[in-house]
This record gives structure tokens, C-alpha cells and sequence, in this order.
């Protein structure tokens, strides 16, 4: 795919798929080249999907200016027009649930159903770990660390237990972090994200969304724990709420996961 103008950008998106529309926004340190994308889940075999390289991420442009979380958001509606969608289903994971948020509050018309996964509101409602400071630490130290915060159950009992298990998890993470690691504005571009992040708050506002909005998470996750899950549910209205096997990974992680926000998005989804 290639690149297209959105505002002060130039975004790399990808579109697969046929079905209903579907917009996916990716997390931290989001880069459609990391493998597997959303493309190769089992989402993308139901939907006509849009997913794209966030300001400052992967191979869109990195202004050299502060971001702010309005900014995500005015992006992700300007893509929308740049490839002719007037409205569609949204998918926010992570980081990317906190940007659907916003988009999801200053675009609503935009919006038919929303999926909030292992996300936050941040204020009142909890906010995710803070990884902004932990800015300053080498890559190893971030995977390490992230490695763990995200799934509970690998705590130093289960690391003793499953040594080489731990290793492949921290190579894993290495490997996929060192892509386009020597691109200038790399570094720049995801510490600007996180400072970003660190200053999402939408909590009293969510109560004016009216479109359907799914809520999930995984038990485990240590990044967006359950109670954000929970104050989420309980500020939106229109909002239900599903917990999955699995940490912040829990769409991978749990096979009835992507079943579920598939049935989701549907209007099939008993229970």
C-alpha cells in the first residue's frame, strides 16, 4: 500500500479484506511491518480492514513537535477521509484504545460500533502502566519489563520455572522492537507517543458515547489492569464488558477473543 497525506503527515496504512468497514488503531510503538499484523488475525478474514502507522511510528512521518492525544485522534478521522470511509466500525488495543476513545468522543458520527481492548480512561478511571518513565532504559531493559507487566503469571516463580520459555519471550520482543531501529526519528517519534499517553484522560467524558461499545481485556494484564477494564464498563453507557485467558496479549492469547469481538461487531453476540 502506499503512502497517503493526512494533515501535517504522510501515513503508511494497509487495506485488506472485504466485509463491513473496519478502522484497527494499533498500540505502542505500533509498525504495520511487525509481524504478525492485524492482517494475519482472524479478525481480518470478516472485515474490510484500514490499519495504519500512527504519527510518529513506523513508517509515517515523525513531526519534531509534542504530540497530544487530539492529534491521534484528528488523524485517525482524516484518514478516514483521505480514503473516502464516512463511518465504520473502530478497534482500539492498547494505546490505541486510549486514541479510539478520543476519536470515538470528538467524531461520534464516525463510529458504528467500537471495541476498547486492554485499554484505560486514565483519570478517575485508572491509567494504564506508566511507560513513559521508563523512557531512558536500553531496549533489553524495556522488553524485559514490559515482558513481564504484561502477563501477571510470569513472575519470578514462573521465570525459574521456564527459563528458556522467558529467553524466547525477551528475544521475541527484542526482534520485533529492532525493526527500523536505525531510521531517523525513530527514537524521537515513540518517546513523543508516551508523552502523549501519559496524558490521556477522557473519563469524564465518556459518558456522552451512545454508539455500541464493547469492552475487553485479559485477567492477567498487567499493563491495562482489570479495574480499567471495569470503570470503562461502568462510565459508558452502551458499554459491555468480557474478560479473556491472557495478559495484555489476550487476543492472541485466547482463541475465543477475536470470536467474540467478531460476534461483536456482527450483532451476533449472545450472552
Amino acid at each position: 500500500m502506499p503512502f497517503i497525506a493526512v494533515r501535517d503527515l504522510q501515513v503508511w496504512y494497509e487495506r485488506q479484506g472485504t466485509g463491513p468497514k473496519l478502522l484497527f488503531i494499533s498500540g505502542t510503538g505500533g509498525d504495520l511491518r511487525r509481524k504478525p499484523s492485524v492482517f494475519e488475525r482472524p479478525i481480518a478474514q470478516h472485515f474490510d480492514v484500514l490499519a495504519y502507522d500512527q504519527r510518529g511510528l513506523g513508517q509515517t512521518t515523525k513531526p519534531e513537535q509534542p504530540y497530544t492525544m487530539v492529534d491521534y485522534a484528528d488523524d485517525a478521522a482524516a484518514l478516514l477521509d483521505a480514503v473516502g470511509w464516512d463511518r465504520c466500525h473502530v478497534i482500539g488495543v492498547s494505546f490505541g484504545g486510549m486514541v479510539a476513545q478520543e476519536f470515538a468522543l470528538r467524531h461520534p458520527q464516525r463510529v458504528e460500533k467500537l471495541v476498547l481492548a486492554c485499554t484505560g480512561s486514565g483519570g478517575a478511571g485508572g491509567a494504564s502502566y506508566p511507560l513513559h518513565d521508563h523512557l531512558d532504559d536500553s531496549p533489553e531493559e524495556r522488553v524485559r519489563r514490559q515482558t513481564v507487566t504484561s502477563d501477571l503469571r510470569r513472575d519470578a516463580a514462573w521465570q525459574a520455572a521456564h527459563p528458556a520459555e522467558f529467553a524466547d519471550l525477551i528475544e521475541q520482543g527484542l526482534a520485533g522492537g529492532s525493526i527500523g531501529a536505525d531510521e531517523p526519528g525513530r527514537a524521537d517519534g515513540y518517546r513523543r507517543q508516551l508523552l502523549a499517553r501519559k496524558d490521556h484522560d477522557t473519563y469524564d467524558r465518556l459518558r456522552s458515547l451512545t454508539m455500541p461499545v464493547f469492552v475487553c481485556g485479559g485477567r492477567y494484564d498487567g499493563i491495562a489492569p482489570i479495574p480499567n477494564q471495569e470503570a470503562l464498563k461502568a462510565r459508558i453507557p452502551s458499554a459491555r464488558l468480557e474478560l479473556f485467558e491472557g495478559g495484555h496479549a489476550f487476543l492472541q492469547d485466547d482463541p475465543r477473543a477475536y470470536e467474540r469481538v467478531v460476534a461483536f461487531l456482527a450483532g451476533k453476540l449472545d450472552g
